[in-house]
């Protein structure tokens, strides 16, 4: 479809407030494995995250991998177990965690934001200490007891101490870092963290303007199934306690809250399968997720 030449200079004038609201600021964009899609996805992401650094906005993406790293498991006859929601991750899978994440996947988010024009750097955790995680501990209530029972998950971590030092020779050099949610342990070990936490501990760390949580669903939905635009902390909350906020939103209301005690302005919850997603939340009036904020 081919716009006007008028239309299209109407929205880059539309556009210029909100670029220069994040003139210089820095972006953590967490893209989810279950928002990358098909390649067409992608290279759309990859074009959107170029054209942010090309304006003069510094993004930092962290990207996930679970629907990836199960596929390979499956591949190679690894069996996966979940507790309290979380992979179980034994010596087994943390090499292919580890191959996936800070391979495959980290890779080809470079190769996509390279061709679109960028010059994407890919990481993850443990270059430079980047961050540091520590073992997670997490308890469930056995059903037919009710007990609680603390579960060993493996080589499962939580940030514990971000190191700056390899992102602060990144940012602002019209370099892109792309960071897989890989974190060494402190005698030089490896933890698979969340992709959400670990993206809340790096915004939270950078003192980021946004964090852009990208998924597969259009943001927080009130009971009646539709988007609510925004939502304070105290508000969060409330929806968590009287359960309009549930199952698997609850993680990420809860690294939105994390982030912004840490010093994130705000934070963005958004269907990452929307075409342009990123521009359409950063550059346009109105945004399509739901931001949460102090």
């Amino acid at each position: 479809m081919s716009i006007d030449p008028q239309t299209q200079a109407r929205i880059l004038i539309e556009a210029l407030p909100h670029m220069q609201r994040y003139d210089e600021e820095i972006v953590v964009v967490k893209y989810g494995g279950h928002a990358m899609g098909e390649e067409q996805t992608a290279r759309d992401f990859a074009r959107d995250i170029v054209l942010l650094e090309q304006t003069a906005i510094n993004p930092v993406v962290v990207h996930g991998g679970g629907p990836q790293i199960a596929t390979m498991l499956k591949k190679l006859g690894i069996k996966s177990e979940f507790a309290a929601g979380l992979r179980i991750t034994d010596a087994a899978t943390i090499e292919i965690v580890e191959m996936v994440l800070a391979g495959s996947i980290n890779k080809q988010i470079v190769g996509y934001i390279n061709a679109a024009g960028g010059k994407a750097v890919g990481l993850c955790g443990k270059d430079g200490n980047l961050v540091q995680a520590k073992k997670v501990t997490r308890t469930v209530v056995d059903p037919d007891s009710s007990i609680e029972k603390m579960v060993d998950l493996g080589f499962v971590g939580e940030p514990d101490k971000v190191d700056l030092t390899i992102l602060n020779h990144i940012i602002g050099r019209e370099m892109v870092p792309v960071l897989a949610p890989v974190a060494t342990s402190a005698t030089g070990g490896t933890f698979n963290v969340n992709a959400d936490t670990f993206a809340g501990a790096i915004a939270g760390a950078l003192k980021a303007k946004r964090l852009l949580l990208l998924t597969d669903v259009p943001g927080v939905l009130d009971k009646s199934k539709k988007l609510i635009p925004e939502l304070s902390v105290a508000d969060a909350r409330k929806l968590i306690a009287d359960g309009t906020i549930s199952d698997g939103m609850i993680p990420k209301v809860e690294t939105c809250i994390y982030a912004l005690d840490r010093g994130v302005e705000g934070v963005v919850i958004l269907d990452g399968k929307v075409p342009h997603a990123v521009l359409l939340e950063l550059l346009t009036d109105h945004g399509i997720g739901t931001l949460v904020h102090r």
